[in-house]
């Protein structure tokens, strides 16, 4: 565990009078000292708080500042400066991946599929911008990359920290609506709906819709009769209506 020596609490949360992130590095790339290291911990707490925040909508979580600290000690250690790589770009890579790292640990929750992809595209959105910008981006620059309003971003990284029904899926909504693409709510609600049907109801809906093959062809696949796969459908279209009319 990394211990900050002389590192108050009030500090790490950040008040603005942290010392310059870069300043602090190169210093150290020329002194190598305990002092020198502890410097630039202190000046990149607020990077490793912003991050920390990032991922848990807002809330301090002190397991994942230890690994966000290990992250930009990591990067530390690791940095050369010689690439033109500014410090903070490579270090929020450190952090990110100490902290997703973290995550999988932590995730002990049951989640369903389409928010674990949800999760995948907000985080590679998030590696994107740092890439692109060279800095930590905002919550409003992942909402717009990812087309997911802001609070529902927050919810959406929320799941799997917590049980999945304290998540608000309600909050999990498309900033706008893109042509041929259902609204991210419309498709939470699919999936939810999804969920109430057996398994081989399941797999004739996507064999049909998904993967647009005919009934003869799901027959086929599944090894069943094209009159059960007709059957199968009449009774999926049904409860997915008396789901989605509730």
């Amino acid at each position: 565990m990394i211990t900050l020596p002389g590192y108050p609490e009030e500090e790490a949360r950040g008040n603005g009078n942290l010392p310059d992130l870069e300043e602090a590095v190169r210093f150290y790339l020329q002194d190598k000292s305990d002092e020198s290291q502890s410097t630039v911990i202190k000046a990149g707490s607020g990077l490793v708080h912003h991050f920390v925040r990032l991922y848990t909508a807002g809330q301090e979580d002190e397991d994942l500042l230890q690994s966000g600290y290990e992250g930009l000690l990591k990067a530390l250690q690791r940095y050369d400066s010689a690439r033109g790589i500014r410090f903070s770009t490579y270090a929020s890579s450190c952090i990110i991946g100490e902290i997703r790292h973290q995550l999988r640990w932590k995730n002990a929750f049951d989640r369903p599929k389409w928010v674990v992809e949800l999760q995948g595209r907000i985080l590679a959105a998030v590696e994107k911008l740092l890439q692109e910008n060279g800095r930590h981006p905002t919550l409003q620059e992942i909402s717009s990359l990812v087309n997911i309003r802001e609070e529902g971003v927050q919810e959406a990284l929320r799941a799997g920290r917590v049980p999945f029904d304290e998540v608000d899926t309600k909050q999990i909504r498309s900033l706008h609506h893109e042509s041929f693409h259902l609204p991210m709510e419309d498709r939470i609600l699919l999936q939810q709906a999804l969920q109430h049907l057996s398994s081989m109801q399941r797999r004739v809906i996507y064999l049909l819709f998904y993967y647009d093959l005919t009934q003869s062809e799901a027959a086929q696949k599944l090894g069943t009769t094209q009159r059960q796969i007709s059957r199968l459908l009449h009774k999926s279209l049904e409860s997915l209506a008396r789901f989605l009319s509730k």
